[in-house]
């Protein structure tokens, strides 16, 4: 005979499996993007020549130069090869900057006397650059990354417009102060270029990341064509800008192409019964 109790048992519902979840999966860092990015540059150069070295037979030279902000536009393709390691290879436009410059110099005139002048240069200045960078990702704290990284590569350096006007005085020789002109026609010049980078991700989403950061890049030296005075005559010798730099600011955006799905978890098992 079975018991009451057994059978009481018998009849009680079976308690459903637990409920299974797929597995969430497993996160990838490696992945191509793609970036753009707009900004703007601080330039300086450390000094401008003629290239014969003309200038180091003047007794003294007191130089101002300066540089106006320019904009910068930049496209590149990139890889991330693991959560703190990645890198990309840029196409950058630099655009026209005025530049200003301004020299107060002693020389020795004819029969040993001295003579002073002043010479007021102007010029544009723009270039192409296409580098190799590589980064580093310091970790990630609510969404943003700062980073380090470094680049090399090639930059073109075009002056053009560039004139110099000044006047000149012959102490003592009788001639008084006059004025003098002399231009030169545009030319550019290929350099070895390279640059630091440092700055703050914020990752948007799993494919957008939003970038800003600083650089400070070595352009190389650059150079107009002949110079000639206001009568066309040339000695064929070109101005030299000698060792160009910048400090440059930029907002920019990558777009990760191998993002995965955002993971969301299935519903759970409904049983009847």
């Amino acid at each position: 005979m079975i018991s009451m109790s057994a059978a009481f048992a018998a009849d009680m519902p079976i308690a459903p499996p637990p409920m299974m979840y797929a597995p969430p999966p497993v996160e990838e860092f490696g992945g191509w993007y793609l970036r753009g990015d707009i900004g703007f540059s601080n330039q300086k150069v450390k000094n401008i020549a003629m290239g014969d070295n003309r200038n180091a037979a003047l007794l003294s030279l007191q130089e101002t130069t300066a540089f106006d902000t320019a904009g910068i536009y930049q496209l590149g393709v990139g890889y991330q090869f693991n959560n703190w390691l990645r890198g990309d290879i840029t196409g950058q436009y630099r655009g026209n900057s005025n530049f200003k410059g301004t020299d107060r110099v002693t020389f020795p005139a004819g029969g040993g006397i001295v003579g002073n002048g002043v010479n007021n240069y102007n010029a544009t200045k723009s270039e192409w650059v296409v580098m190799a960078n590589g980064y580093v990702d310091l970790g990630t704290w609510w969404c943003v990354t700062p980073f380090v990284g470094a680049g090399v590569g090639m930059a073109r350096v075009n002056i053009a417009n560039y004139t110099d006007n000044g006047s000149t005085n012959n102490n003592g020789a009788g001639f008084g102060t006059f004025p003098s002109y002399a231009g030169a026609p545009a030319a550019s010049k290929w350099n070895f270029a390279w640059a630091l980078h440092t700055g703050l991700a914020y990752k948007v989403n799993p494919a957008t990341t939003v970038e800003f950061g600083y650089s400070y890049m070595n352009l190389g030296d650059g150079t107009t064509g002949p110079v000639s005075d206001y009568t066309g005559f040339t000695r064929g010798v070109p101005m030299q800008f000698k060792e160009i730099t910048s400090h440059d600011l930029k907002l920019g955006v990558r777009w990760n192409l191998d993002s995965p799905p955002a993971y969301a978890p299935p519903p759970p098992l409904i049983r009847k019964g």
